[in-house]
Formats: C-alpha cells, structure tokens, sequence
C-alpha cells in the first residue's frame, strides 16, 4: 500500500515535469533563465539518471541502459544537468520513460525494507534500504518539478496548474481584495 502511494506520487511530479515542456521550442526547452543554468531538458535528463541510478543500480537492478555521463565520469561536473547538442527533446523524454518503467518495475518486485547501497554516499551512510530511497526519490522529482514550474513561468508565464499569465493577475487582485 504505501510504495503504491510513493509510486503514484512520484508519477504525478513526473508528469509535472514533462508536461512543463509542453508547446515549447528546442530553444526554451534548453534555454537557462537562472543564473545556475538550470533547464527543462537538463531536469528531465537528471531526474532520468536519478531514477536509474538511486531506484536501479543502488538496489541491484542495474539501468537498463548505459548514461555516458555516468560512464565517463562528467556527471560529477554537472554534465547531467543540460542537455548536449545531440541530446534531442525525444531522447531524453524516451530515456526519462524508459527509467519510470524501470523504477516501477523495482517498486513492483522489491519490498520497501530490500537492502540498498549508494557507493557515492560517505561509507558510514552507504547502505540503506529500498524504501528510504524511493522516498528520496520521490522528494528530489517534486523538488526538481517545482524548478520546472518556475523555468516554465520565466519563459512564458504559465505555471505548473497550466494557468496562463492572466491567473497570476487574477491571484493578485483577488489576494489585494482580501488583505482590504
């Protein structure tokens, strides 16, 4: 019952996340409007090798695919948070797709309390348990969907409900009648 609950939680931010890129073009989907650099495509790649890696190799289920930038080590320089030029839109949704069929896939087969070991986490804290990390999972995706929320009112002001620019004026005027 509760990794149902954590698996239908996590894919409403999934979703959120995706459909942030809703309607947008290749260059606002990649466009930084923050100083970090932080974009749509290079969220949804990150939370992609989230998934693959917390929900997947650290419990023994290794990615059903390889990330280079796992392989070649630039993950530790942020190579995971934008999206390379031959990185395309489909590529990295489909990715995204094939790592949520993976981690459902995991909280199908493995009980909550399943051994897990996360070798990048200081050694006293490395081994840990299935369920803490679908939970940090879960907790990460929402995280980074909010980020999504607010690259997405940047570019065009819809925000994560899918409310046009006009909401938020609609918000504001109704807050400003209620403060009186």
């Amino acid at each position: 019952m509760i990794a149902d609950d954590l698996r239908h939680y996590l894919q409403e931010t999934r979703d959120a996340v995706v459909s942030s890129l809703d309607g947008l073009s290749e260059y606002d989907v990649r466009r930084p409007l923050v100083p970090s650099g932080t974009n749509l495509l290079g969220l949804v790649k990150h939370l992609a090798g989230i998934e693959l890696g917390y929900l997947g190799d650290c419990v023994g289920r290794p990615a059903p695919v390889a990330l280079p930038w796992v392989e070649d080590g630039s993950i530790w320089d942020g190579a995971d948070m934008w999206a390379r030029p031959e990185e395309s839109r489909e590529f990295l949704l489909d990715l995204y797709r094939t790592a949520w069929r993976h981690t459902d896939s995991s909280i199908a087969t493995l009980p909550l309390d399943a051994p897990a070991s996360v070798p990048w986490w200081a050694e006293h804290k490395r081994h840990t348990t299935f369920g803490h990390l679908l939970v940090r999972v879960v907790s990460e995706t929402a995280h980074h969907a909010g980020h999504c929320d607010v690259v997405r009112e940047l570019i065009d002001g819809r925000n994560g409900a899918g409310n046009p620019p006009e909401y938020h004026d609609l918000v504001l005027r109704m807050a400003g009648e209620h403060r009186g």
